[in-house]
């Protein structure tokens, strides 16, 4: 018997060692968002206990606030019916969205939960105090952050992200888990994306005390669904539409799809479950896809429900200010990956 933060985390530690890679993991559940992290080998579990999507979610709105909460909203609605929403789940946490207008403030919720169980994971991920590091040139300025307390964990260095959790399993479209992640985590560099998809992690878990190779193999055939990978950059700019990198993709069949991604904008290239690619990434000054500021990138990929997700919205990433802008924007990006029926007005 296990509690379902240790079994998930025994999973995703499973999952990490299994590929060899750094890996971030969520359980977003109705009363905890519980994260993990297994970087170099460290394994870090973090309980949110009073973050959630139902029994905990006007929690959620106490320590997101309401206008972190509306920056993901791309329409008009008035604080009162968020409010009212928010308070009818906690007191009825069995029940899910009806119009897709309240599934996109669950959305928006999801984020919150996101950022926040993030934020108070990384407080716990952190270096020994006093501990001597070997350094490089390059690296002073990290390392200098890190003894002052910072987190250990570079996005960057990120290879893997996963979820689990009724919200993220039971999306009515895989694009939008893939962006809660990609949002919720602030992705940076190249990072394949997927979902538990029956909630079957802590189970497996568990098992995997016993019989790893038989939970790995289930878990891989039976309950992962990989959403593709993300490609997104680290740096910023003013100049909203410049160019941020030249990127080709080796397609399976051997095609090359040559792409020039704009800052500010997200896509996304069509690559299925199962598929490979190789992609080329020439980042202009200032910007960072894994190898360094400006610095060019090639790696395989992994294709998903959603393909190759092309992030150029920048890092950290920063809605716009003016309410007209921020939802055109925030409309310009649900179009580009498909991720809802329709729009709201």
């Amino acid at each position: 018997i296990m509690p379902t933060p240790a079994g998930e985390g025994t999973m995703f530690q499973l999952y990490a060692k299994m590929r060899n890679e750094n890996l971030i993991g969520v359980g977003l559940g109705g009363a905890t968002t519980n994260i993990y992290s297994i970087y170099d080998g460290k394994f870090v579990r973090s309980v949110s206990a009073n973050l959630g999507m139902s029994y905990s979610i006007c929690n959620v709105l106490k320590e997101a606030g309401m206008e972190n909460i509306k920056r993901w909203i791309p329409f008009d609605i008035d604080e009162k019916d968020i409010l009212n929403q928010l308070r009818n789940k906690m007191i009825r946490p069995t029940t899910i969205p009806q119009t897709l207008e309240r599934l996109m403030i669950e959305h928006a919720v999801a984020r919150e939960a996101l950022r926040l169980g993030f934020k108070h994971h990384k407080s716990l991920a952190r270096p020994l105090a006093g501990k001597r590091q070997e350094i490089d040139v390059g690296r002073i300025l990290e390392e200098v952050k890190k003894e002052m307390g910072e987190t250990y964990i570079e996005m960057l260095r990120i290879n893997c992200i996963g979820g689990t959790g009724g919200l993220l399993s039971h999306a009515p479209r895989r694009a939008q888990s893939a962006l809660i992640l990609t949002d919720g985590f602030q992705a940076e560099g190249v990072a394949l994306l997927f979902v538990d998809s029956i909630f079957m992690m802590p189970h497996l878990g568990v098992l995997s005390t016993v019989h790893p190779e038989a939970a790995y193999e289930v878990f891989e055939r039976d309950c992962v669904v990989r959403l593709g990978t993300c490609i997104a950059f680290s740096g910023s700019t003013k100049d909203v539409g410049k160019k941020v990198a030249d990127i080709e993709v080796t397609m399976p069949d051997g095609e090359v799809v040559t792409k020039e991604p704009a800052y500010g904008s997200i896509s996304k290239v069509p690559l299925g479950v199962s598929e490979k690619a190789t992609v080329r990434i020439r980042p202009v000054s200032g910007f960072d896809a894994g190898a360094g500021p400006g610095r060019q990138l090639v790696k395989d990929v992994e294709g998903g429900e959603v393909g190759i997700i092309m992030d150029a919205r920048g890092r950290p990433l920063e809605l716009p200010t003016d309410d007209k802008e921020r939802k055109a924007r925030l409309k310009e990006w649900f179009r580009a990956l498909d991720m809802y029926p329709r729009l709201p007005a």
